[in-house]
């Protein structure tokens, strides 16, 4: 159920600085149109720090209710305290997510038994699969392959978003927990390498801006067509580099905005891209033949 390419998707806002909804549904049908394997509400990438319960709760019944079963939806409920992700998670499950993303506590820095029970009183309490997020870089906290190990004996815990960009790590990962262990991984640049050595996909913020060429790197690398995926990845490599110029989303947001998805706006304390990286951004995106010249 959870494999492919699966898009982190960005929240839309309105000039008055409220949830988009026009926009939001649009999206949604952008990633029906594409082939998008899955789409993650309410994640990081859509500043789950900057929405409110209502606005969480709002974003998760219209998606939901748009896509009507025809791709999993996911809903990132973690936070830095166990009680708020928790509540976060039990929210998703009354308001029909199947799956929640649940990233490590950030800036707490909890050790391997803190992470373990954490997870654990999450997903003792949860009625929906639950997905580990792993992303030092942002958390700096890293969740090592013996804890994620004795987290994947737990019945609800399915799986976890890698974004560390090491094989090898998806290496001991699979190692240690088996084949029917979901990974995924969480980092653009290295998802197909990641995908070689075992993944079953990746949860993509580039999947925002070109769905279809993601769902297809994912398709080719699912029946091992190395060579068609090699050229896809190529062909994307420059935008992978283009969307982490910035702090995540602020390109990608701006790339949707570019194309005439949505608005440009975003929540403080991020601000729009830089001018200086605009045109650069333009021209990836032109030569993709997303946008006119």
């Amino acid at each position: 159920m959870f494999k492919g390419s699966i898009t982190a998707l960005v929240t839309p806002f309105t000039d008055r600085g409220e949830v988009d909804t026009c926009a939001l549904r649009r999206l949604v049908d952008f990633h029906l149109e594409q082939g998008s394997s899955g789409l993650v509400i309410a994640g990081t990438t859509g500043e789950s720090v900057a929405l409110t319960p209502d606005e969480f709760t709002g974003i998760l019944d219209l998606v939901v209710e748009q896509l009507g079963g025809k791709m999993p939806v996911i809903a990132g409920t973690g936070s830095a305290s166990t009680r708020r992700s928790v509540e976060q998670t039990q929210l998703a499950a009354i308001h029909g997510a199947d799956a929640a993303l649940i990233v490590t506590p950030y800036y707490v820095r909890p050790s391997q038994a803190g992470l373990e029970a954490h997870y654990t009183a999450i997903a003792d309490e949860s009625d929906i699969p639950l997905i580990l997020y792993n992303v030092p870089s942002r958390t700096s906290v890293d969740m090592l392959p013996k804890t994620v190990e004795r987290l994947s004996r737990h019945p609800r815990i399915v799986g976890i978003k890698e974004a560390t960009g090491s094989t090898q790590r998806i290496d001991e990962i699979l190692d240690h927990c088996g084949e029917l262990f979901i990974v995924l991984s969480g980092d653009d640049h290295s998802c197909l390498q990641a995908m070689k050595h075992g993944a079953q996909g990746v949860i993509s913020v580039a999947a925002n801006v070109v769905p279809g060429p993601m769902a297809e790197l994912c398709a080719s690398a699912h029946v091992q067509d190395w060579a068609r995926a090699d050229v896809l990845e190529d062909r994307l490599t420059e935008l992978f580099n283009i969307l982490m110029i910035e702090t995540n989303p602020i390109p990608v947001k701006w790339s949707l905005f570019e194309m005439g998805l949505v608005g440009p706006h975003i929540r403080l304390p991020m601000t729009g891209l830089d001018e200086g990286y605009r045109e650069q951004l333009r021209q990836c995106l032109h030569g993709l033949g997303l946008i006119p010249s």
